[in-house]
């Protein structure tokens, strides 16, 4: 048996109590039609998702600034746990790909608490330099709006 030290998972994380059922939730994150309405906090708008939302299969989600300015986000699906937990990364671009440069991988979990849903976002860095800019780009402010545009949404399902 291998003795590892426990890693620096260099993590951001929000959770939230939201009054919606998980299964509401968990469409927001998987439906393409669904996640260009509520993905990216304004004055950005989410103009493309597409999934193949299983173990191995690629999502991409493209963001448009004000300008025009388009940002690209492919990744890969590692887990998926249907209405409970969904594990992705940039790591990869498709199938087994590897990326240019890996950033985070996303692990949200979808937890019933009280008739509720317990919801928790965690961005995992590959390194502190990484952690600490996606902090500096505004990850709680623009993630908290992205879920307050999620439960919204959800809340209409």
């Amino acid at each position: 048996m291998f003795d590892l030290p426990a890693p620096d998972l260099h993590e951001l994380m929000i959770t939230r109590l939201i009054p919606v059922a998980r299964d509401k939730l968990f469409r927001c994150w998987v439906e393409p039609a669904l996640i260009v309405q509520w993905f990216t906090p304004p004055p950005w708008t989410t103009v493309h998702a597409q999934t193949d939302v299983r173990a191995g299969g690629a999502s991409h989600i493209v963001m448009q600034g004000p300008d025009g300015t388009k940002m690209p986000n492919r990744g890969v699906y590692l887990e998926v746990v249907k209405n409970e937990r969904l594990v992705f990364t940039d790591a990869y671009v498709s199938a087994w790909v590897p990326s240019a440069k890996p950033f985070f991988t996303g692990i949200l979990t979808f937890e019933n608490e009280a008739g509720q849903t317990r919801y928790t976002a965690r961005a995992r860095h590959w390194n502190a330099e990484d952690c600490t800019a996606h902090e500096a780009m505004g990850f709680h402010q623009g993630w908290g709006i992205a879920t307050d545009q999620l439960s919204a949404l959800a809340a209409t399902l």
